[in-house]
This record gives C-alpha cells, structure tokens and sequence, in this order.
C-alpha cells in the first residue's frame, strides 16, 4: 500500500459515481443540467432541531477539484472507463452553480442544505464528499449544541479526540462543537488550523509521576501561575486532593495576588463532590476558584447534574460529544431534483418511494424563514420554486404537507432567503466568515427558536411548508408515475 504520496480527495467518491460518470459520458449526458438537494430526513436524537455545518470543507474540497495522472492510470486498470472519459477527466473542473445554507443555522428535515447546479458528471462527483462533510459535522454540531443548552451558560470544552473516529473526526469535529457553542477543545490541531481555543488541565499520570500529590499540584501551579487547574481525584478527592490543592493555591498563587483558578473532577458520585468542594474552597477563601468536571458526559447526565444541586462551572466532554454516542448516523442525502432540457426550462423530477419519508420535494427551490416582527422568532420555514417570490407585506396561508387541514395564516413577518449563493459558474462568490463569526451567528439563530423546539425530549415539530405551486407540482408527478405504473 502507497503511504507516501498525498491524497487527492477527488478520489474520496463512491466508486458508482465514476461509472455513471463514465456511462452519461458515452450517452451524451456528459453537459445536461442538473439539480441536486443535500437534505436530512430527521434529526438525530429525535430533537427539534439540527445545525448546519460543513460548508468551509465542502468549499476547501471543490476549490481542489482535479484528477491527477495517477488517478486517471489508476482508473484505466479498472478497465471499465473509456479513453475519451479519462481524457476528459484530465481537466476536470467544477463550473457550475452552488447554494448553500450558512453554518450554524437551525436546519429542519427534508429542506435543502446545499443545492447543486451543474453538468451531470460534476454534480454526481460531488455526491460523497458532499454528504460526508455535511453529515459529519453537522451532527457533531447538532449534539453539541444540545449539550451547550444542558450547560444553562456554564463552559463545555470538547475533550473527544482519543475517542473519535479517526483523525479527520478529531480535527473537523472540534470545529464543530466550537460553531454549536463549546469554548474550546482539547485538540491541539484544531486551534493550529482553525482557530478553535486549545484548553486543558493535566492528566491523573502528572499526579502519579512525582513523589506526592502535593508536589505535583505546587510544580503546576509555580509552572502556570495564570492558569492553574488541578485534578484532584487521582487517589482521594475529599481527604487529600481538595486539601491539597487549596494548600499549594495558597503557597504559591496567593502571594502573586492571583485568585484566578480551578479544580476538576473526573471520577466519583459528581454531583455530591462538586457540592462538598465546593464548601471547602469557599471556606478556605477561595470563592473564585472554579470547578470543572468530565467523565462521560452528555446533555441528559448534565441536566441531573443540575436536578442533584451540583456546582459546576464547566464541563469537559469527549466520546458522547465527538462520536454523537446516541445517534451517530446523521442521515443526509444528495437527490436529484430538476434536469434543464435543451431550451434551459427547468424540468422537476421526483423519486418515489413506498416508505413515504423517502419521497422527494422536486425541482429548482428557494427557502425562506419567516422571523416574525413582533417576536423576533422563527415562524416557520417555506419552500417554493425558484421563480416564486415573497412578498413580507402579504398574508400567506401555510399548511404541513403530511397535515393539510393544519392552516395557518402567516403576517407581520420578515422573510429571510436562507440558501446563499456560494458559486456561480465555478468561481467561489462566497465571502467566508470567521469561525468566531460562524459561532455568534448559530448562537443568535438558535435563539430566534421557540422554547418548544428546544425540549431534548418530544419537542413540538417546527413547520416546513411547501407553496402552493411547489405542492401542486409535487403531486401532479405523483400522480402521474402513479398511472403510469399502473
């Protein structure tokens, strides 16, 4: 196995992707005009609610697009590919028209997050990174989020990386959390790449490689004066390890006049030990001394955390976090939803399935969310054909598409068009935010959420409405390949 050359992502494709490629090649498919959706179905863990994220890989993948000669010689010991294909292949480029939702926006089931514009073989190529990218830290930031909520404004920094799912997951899911609200990570590369605040304690082998616990706290603490935080559970938290560090925060950190520093707890009945350390700490006079706790932790163990009186000032959260323990599949796809015929018209197309969550929405959409005036809070969302526009001063009926007779009468409202263009004829017209940008945006969108759809468990179900035009269309196809199988 060649372990010396650097990988060309191009190459991270379903092996199926190549042979349709090959296949609309040699039909003449090679520039037809497509359209394809990148959508979720439902959200992980049954919440109300995901957040988008992924784009800047996406982007980063695309503006790397190409087949490389070894590549393509590789593609010819397949013997499956035509010369013609692989000569194509040699100036492969992407060219054409890229929307997206921006990361960190609350997104809904079965609206689009990414809709593709281009040649046929350029949009199925995307196809798998597409969704890897999306899936990935999309859920990260989904289950991040959540856990971010559990905290009730206390800090949750990212401790996941020697439990993810390989490097990659490391590295993109940090990013993630820090976009859904963590303050930081453990992972050192994440904040070299991306700007995610590298943070950490010590671990129990600092504690057990000198000759006492009290040594090891006062070499810490003369070491970093401003940034002193002790684990104190490596052998008794309550008799030695509190003690301890309350003695060296004495020795060492009062005379510099520093009261800025904390303890952290990994082991044990949590709740009952943040309480009695913090009894201790604040009657040796250290009330400004914070207490950080970790150990498996998740959104729920947090909430009764708080429900048993703990006192907590952050959490340290790593393999519940990082791997989404609870439901690590986040179950996007990539459909196509229109073909353009020869004159440029827009022809929907829809795929069908017995198992009615499956059927698709089709054609060329435009999505807005309704904010409304008064509230400043999320509506609902609604989708209509590209050609379709909003008017804010108009009163507009909105229905779910799986409840007809559930209408609602839809007023005072702002109406914000939530997929942004990010390519146009192949050239990248986005402007890409900061990550600290990223992170701001999704903690105010989510805030223009109602409370309703926050609740981990049976949360109201936001609504995703289609026009009535969309509708129209949608069950015109499905009635049509109805009688057409009949």
């Amino acid at each position: 196995m060649r372990t010396d050359r650097k990988l060309n992502m191009t190459m991270l494709c379903d092996f199926y992707e190549l042979t349709m490629a090959n296949g609309y090649f040699e039909s003449g498919y090679a520039d037809r005009i497509t359209y394809f959706d990148a959508f979720f179905r439902s959200v992980p863990d049954k919440g109300g609610f995901a957040i988008a994220a992924g784009l800047e890989q996406l982007i980063d993948y695309i503006e790397d697009l190409h087949f490389t000669d070894e590549d393509i010689e590789y593609l010819r010991g397949r013997k499956l590919f035509s010369e013609k294909f692989l000569t194509y292949l040699k100036d492969f480029k992407f060219t054409g028209d890229i929307w997206a939702v921006p990361e960190g926006t609350p997104i809904f089931p079965r609206e689009p997050m990414v809709t593709v514009r281009a040649k046929a073989i350029e949009a199925q190529l995307l196809e798998t990174f597409t969704l890897l990218t999306l899936n990935h830290q999309s859920l990260i930031a989904t289950k991040a989020n959540r856990i971010v909520r559990a905290a009730n404004g206390r800090g949750v920094m990212e401790f996941g990386s020697r439990r993810a799912q390989g490097s990659a997951a490391a590295i993109d899911g940090a990013r993630a959390a820090y976009i859904a609200g963590c303050i930081g990570t453990a992972c050192t590369i994440s904040d070299q790449l991306y700007g995610t605040p590298a943070l950490g304690t010590m671990a129990h082998a600092w504690v057990q490689m000198f000759d006492s616990e009290y040594d090891a706290f006062k070499t810490y603490c003369e070491l970093y004066p401003t940034n002193a935080v002790l684990l104190v559970d490596t052998y008794n938290t309550l008799k030695s390890g509190i003690p301890n560090a309350i003695r060296v925060f004495d020795e060492v950190l009062k005379p510099k006049g520093i009261t800025k520093c904390g303890i952290r707890l990994d082991s044990g009945d949590i709740a009952y030990l943040t309480r009695e350390a913090r009894k201790m700490l604040d009657e040796a006079g250290w009330e400004t001394c914070t207490i950080t706790v970790s150990n498996s932790l998740d959104e729920y163990l947090i909430r009764d955390l708080w429900l048993q009186d703990a006192k907590v000032d952050a959490f340290g959260v790593g393999e519940r976090m990082i791997t989404a323990r609870s439901e690590p599949v986040f179950g996007g796809v990539y459909k196509l939803v229109a073909v353009e015929d020869d004159r440029g018209n827009v022809i929907p197309k829809i795929k069908i399935s017995e198992n009615v969550g499956k059927i698709t929405t089709p054609h060329f959409k435009k999505l807005y969310r309704f904010i409304g005036n008064d509230t400043g809070k999320a509506i609902a969302d609604y989708l209509c054909v590209h050609d379709e526009t909003v008017d804010d001063s108009q009163n507009i009926e909105i229905f779910d598409p799986e409840a007809t007779w559930k209408r609602k009468t839809v007023y005072n409202y702002t109406a914000r068009e939530l997929l942004v263009p990010i390519y146009q004829g192949g050239k990248l017209v986005y402007e890409r935010p900061a990550l600290e940008e990223i992170k701001k945006y999704c903690a105010s969108q989510v805030d223009t959420l109602w409370d309703e759809y926050k609740r981990f468990e049976n949360p109201e179900t936001y609504r995703v409405d289609l026009s009535q035009k969309l509708y129209d269309i949608k069950q015109g196809l499905l009635h049509d390949n109805s009688n057409s199988n009949e």
